[in-house]
């Protein structure tokens, strides 16, 4: 699967800016199931000085500097990424092979073990995400007792937030407590994933916050249009002795081929698509467009080896 994607993120502003320094986080990962074939970045207006580098959790950070004066500012993102579901699937059928208890898992995870050490970074509070109360405790713990396996325990307890909560645009923003999210029981993807990372972290099981896109399906008879797609978020948590294993509770399911990474955090906070400093006055309104599409070379030539395939039969 080979995805196109397109990101603008633009803020204009009610007086003029002077200068400002940007941190933006646009350029998809590569891992062992996704490779970035091709990446560009716009910046309007021009970066006086612009360089990468690699954060503390492998995402790459661009930083600009802009020193010409405007009223609006804007970064367009532009990638192609290649989605390998066949390494996926290997890696997903291998944790469930070497998964352990939650009681193991507790147990290894309050040693020294050199394999764990990254993995418990993702088992503090963040700015964004903190414990949980007693009542999300118990609600988590519902799914994972001593001698549940924790593969289980965390595909069990995803599916228990897709139904018991309801997807509500409008209800709540990434700074909206996760408290607020489990009374209510609604709110979007980023707000089911900081709630889980929030309910495990609680538990003691290391848990990270993945963000990236997820493409959309026209209904049958309809055409796509361009930028009705949107930035994603779902989460990762860590199982000892098998590795980082990702669910999506907004889609029920274990992120595949349709699931593209930008990369991860311990919250929203660590892989915000763009923020920055502006010396000016007044606020500022931000606009957001995402296109995610499969590449038009990759469909022809699958409907071509399809048809060849049914020709043969």
């Amino acid at each position: 699967m080979i995805y196109n994607i397109y990101h603008k993120t633009e803020f204009k502003y009610q007086s003029s800016v002077t200068f400002s320094h940007n941190l933006a986080r646009l350029k998809p990962k590569n891992t062992s199931y996704q490779k970035l074939l091709d990446f560009s970045m716009e910046v309007l207006p021009e970066a006086f000085d612009s360089h990468d580098y690699l954060d503390m959790f492998g995402n790459v950070n661009t930083h600009m500097l802009i020193r010409e004066p405007h009223q609006s500012f804007s970064v367009i993102g532009k990638s192609k990424v290649e989605i390998l579901p066949e390494v996926i699937d290997a890696y997903v059928s291998n944790i469930k092979i070497n998964s352990i208890t939650y009681k193991e898992a507790i147990k290894r995870l309050s040693k020294f073990n050199v394999d764990d050490l990254y993995a418990k970074q993702y088992l503090f509070e963040s700015d964004l995400i903190p414990y949980g109360s007693q009542e999300i405790k118990n609600y988590v713990l519902e799914s994972f007792w001593d001698d549940r396996d924790v593969f289980e325990g965390a595909y069990e307890f995803m599916q228990r937030i897709f139904h018991d909560f309801e997807f509500l645009s409008g209800f709540s923003d990434i700074t909206t407590p996760v408290e607020k999210i489990f009374a209510a029981k609604k709110g979007v993807c980023q707000d089911f994933a900081q709630f889980a990372i929030s309910a495990l972290r609680t538990i003691g099981l290391p848990a990270k916050y993945m963000s990236g896109y997820i493409e959309t399906i026209p209904l049958d008879g309809e055409k796509k249009l361009f930028g009705t797609d949107a930035s994603h978020a779902w989460f990762a948590v860590y199982i000892p002795n098998a590795g980082w294993v990702e669910f999506d509770p907004t889609n029920n399911l274990i992120p595949r081929e349709q699931h593209i990474l930008l990369g991860s955090g311990r919250d929203y906070n660590d892989i915000s698509p763009l923020k920055g400093v502006v010396f000016s006055s007044g606020g500022s309104e931000l606009s957001v467009m995402v296109d995610v599409r499969q590449d038009n070379d990759t469909l022809q030539t699958q409907t071509q080896t399809q048809n060849q395939f049914q020709s043969q039969l």
